[in-house]
């Protein structure tokens, strides 16, 4: 496997690892029918935007690391529900 796509499936790097199995599953399930999976698209792209403003907001307040770590985000996540 590349750096890169072990990188992809490091739960501290990429916040979206269970949302991007899902879109994955459900397409592999539908024999890749987009418009069959389209509340999973939904789903990750909403992640995607949150986890992204968290770390833009991190980034503007001066907190390193600015993505938060896998049990950082874990507890955000049990914090609020889970927004997305």
């Amino acid at each position: 496997m590349s750096r890169h796509a072990q990188q992809l499936r490091d739960h501290d790097i990429n916040p979206c690892v269970e949302e991007t199995d899902a879109s994955r599953k459900c397409m592999d399930d539908n024999n890749y029918k987009k418009d069959m999976c389209t509340a999973y698209f939904l789903k990750y792209k909403n992640c995607r935007k949150f986890w992204h403003d968290i770390m833009m907001q991190r980034k503007r307040s001066g907190v390193k690391p600015e993505m938060p770590s896998a049990e950082e985000r874990r507890k955000i996540l049990e914090s609020m529900g889970k927004p997305y």
